[in-house]
């Protein structure tokens, strides 16, 4: 499918991304080379300039106008579709009716796939039944590479078992977490663990993956949680992060932390993490998506749980079917428990720039 020449229609997120001075989303250059190596069509649709148009700051507007004149700005909009007129009495804003407007696009086949990052394009395409033609980054990502194995630079990506001692900590893959611990509390955490072990994977010389496990017996104290955890042994996913690259490594990480547990024969999974940026609640989303419940919150850290075996694939099929638990503030940060009864040893699917909270 991608292999083809195809209209591709970026959602408003997605273009300032990509054309924002600052860089949010490293992975975004990923998915412009490969938008353009496959010599795809780069959409854009008016209700998404207009939206950018109500930047209060005119040189922000101005700037905007002159890089948008390099994608294909739709001349007309089709019109809405009886089956997406059903979204009228949910639309509640001018941007769910923009939502609205920009998934009917794919459904009235003006373009061939949305890429986006918003979880409600996301809801509206299911409803739509064109869930496989609306895809995130990374979604976007792993696609491509599995469709064009002969065009894809294979020199990553195998994963590393070392200890922190081994690592270079000014890599500028752990600025994100000296942004939220602290640089110094950072820094002399990662050197107090010199001689643990973790597991990093590298793209060339510059780190893609980390993972660092810590294994809890039930003496553990948890008096900073309500609810209360009860006294078990635990693996802690002490510090986690994957970023984006189209290779499925939150997938061999995530069977690296089952393997682990179960090895180490523990009752419970947990992780704590932010949730300041975009691929961190994307992290916790996909927790959720996978059965993950929220088990509480204190100042910093909001704390989920899950079942495996049967119950897990019960509960999965709950929280597909409903809302998914809403993401706590950005000052929080959350933790993931997991009860190892009949953990399945296939791992849910991709994480991407997601972090654990050191430990």
């Amino acid at each position: 499918m991608f292999s083809e020449a195809m209209r591709v229609l970026l959602d408003t997120n997605i273009l300032i991304h990509r054309e924002a001075s600052t860089v949010v989303r490293p992975d975004i250059g990923n998915v412009f080379y490969w938008l353009d190596k496959l010599k795809h069509e780069k959409c854009a649709h008016p209700v998404s300039l207009a939206e950018i148009e109500k930047h209060k700051d005119e040189k922000v507007r101005s700037t905007f106008r002159a890089k948008l004149k390099s994608y294909n700005i739709l001349k007309t909009i089709a019109p809405l579709a009886a089956q997406a007129q059903q979204f009228a009495a949910t639309d509640k804003t001018e941007n769910d009716r923009n939502d609205t407007i920009i998934v009917n696009e794919v459904f009235a086949n003006r373009v061939d796939i949305l890429i986006t990052e918003d979880r409600g394009v996301h809801a509206k395409g299911a409803v739509l039944g064109i869930a496989d033609r609306v895809f995130t980054l990374d979604a976007f990502l792993e696609k491509v590479n599995a469709e064009n194995p002969a065009l894809v630079d294979y020199k990553v990506l195998a994963v590393k078992k070392t200890v922190f001692g081994q690592i270079d900590i000014n890599a500028e893959f752990f600025d994100t977490f000296r942004s939220d611990y602290g640089g110094a509390v950072f820094d002399r955490w990662f050197a107090r663990k010199a001689d643990e072990t973790v597991y990093v994977c590298y793209e060339g010389t510059t780190p893609v993956a980390f993972l660092y496990l810590k294994v809890e017996g039930p003496e553990e104290n948890y008096g900073d949680i309500e609810p209360r955890f009860l006294p078990l042994r635990r693996l802690k996913i002490g510090t986690f992060k994957v970023e984006v690259n189209g290779f499925k490594l939150g997938e061999r990480f995530l069977k690296i932390i089952f393997d682990n547990a179960l090895r180490q024969a523990v009752d419970e999974i947990y992780v704590t993490m932010f949730q300041n940026t975009g691929g961190q609640q994307r992290l916790a989303r996909l927790l959720q998506d996978f059965g993950f419940l929220e088990h509480g919150n204190e100042d910093r850290t909001a704390w989920y749980r899950t079942r495996t075996g049967a119950q897990h694939a019960a509960s999965v099929q709950r929280r597909r079917a409903s809302a998914h638990v809403p993401v706590r503030q950005p000052r929080h940060s959350s933790a993931h428990r997991a009860d190892l009864a009949g953990l399945p040893h296939e791992p849910p699917a991709g994480l991407d720039s997601a972090h654990g909270v050191p430990n």
